[in-house]
């Protein structure tokens, strides 16, 4: 089936397209995206990291990832949500990072929301996984993939609603397919 969205590795796997190459998205398709999170710190860092991408490429979120977690103390909530005027300015010249001032910002929001959230006695792993779809799908080419669903749509809503930025309803699919609450793998792919 290759040529409709998966191609054959030199490990001879067929993968999706998107996830064949370079090698750091080899690794990212093969052990993370699509894989189930139960850790809240990892909801975070997903949902904060998609809202960097928007606008962007993935693989340049996923080259500056390791600086993302450094400077964002691990996507620690509490540590993010501490976070001051002094330190968004900063990393406004970290050019290990993305610079991006409402990105930056929206981080920081987030993380101050994030806490109200847990204060409130929920959390994002229970908003996202109620965000499932009803009835999941199986991408057969990457045109059967959706760029938002309802689901996604009615999310956002309910995230801004909540104060969260930065969480438009493609970057809550997006969220939603990395973290395996929809399984976006075309149907011919390995990691299915």
């Amino acid at each position: 089936m290759p040529g409709r969205g998966v191609e054959r590795g030199a490990d001879g796997l067929l993968r999706c397209s998107w996830g064949a190459s370079p090698p750091i998205y080899v690794d990212y398709h093969d052990n993370e995206w699509g894989k189930p999170a139960t850790d809240e710190t990892a909801v975070f860092e997903k949902v904060c990291l998609e809202g960097f991408q928007a606008g962007l490429s993935w693989l340049t979120v996923l080259r500056k990832r390791p600086a993302f977690r450094e400077v964002f103390h691990g996507f620690e909530p509490a540590a993010v949500a501490g976070m001051s005027a002094g330190d968004v300015d900063a990393l406004l010249v970290d050019e290990r990072i993305i610079r991006h001032r409402g990105k930056i910002e929206a981080t920081v929001n987030n993380a101050r929301r994030l806490l109200e959230l847990h204060d409130s006695g929920s959390s994002l792993l229970e908003l996202f996984g109620q965000a499932a779809p009803a009835k999941p799908h199986a991408p057969r080419t990457l045109a059967d993939i959706p760029s938002t669903t309802p689901e996604s749509e009615a999310l956002s809503r309910r995230l801004k609603d909540l104060g969260f930025r930065f969480v438009g309803p493609k970057t809550c699919y997006a969220a939603l397919q990395a973290l395996g609450i929809v399984n976006d793998h075309l149907i011919s792919c390995h990691a299915r």
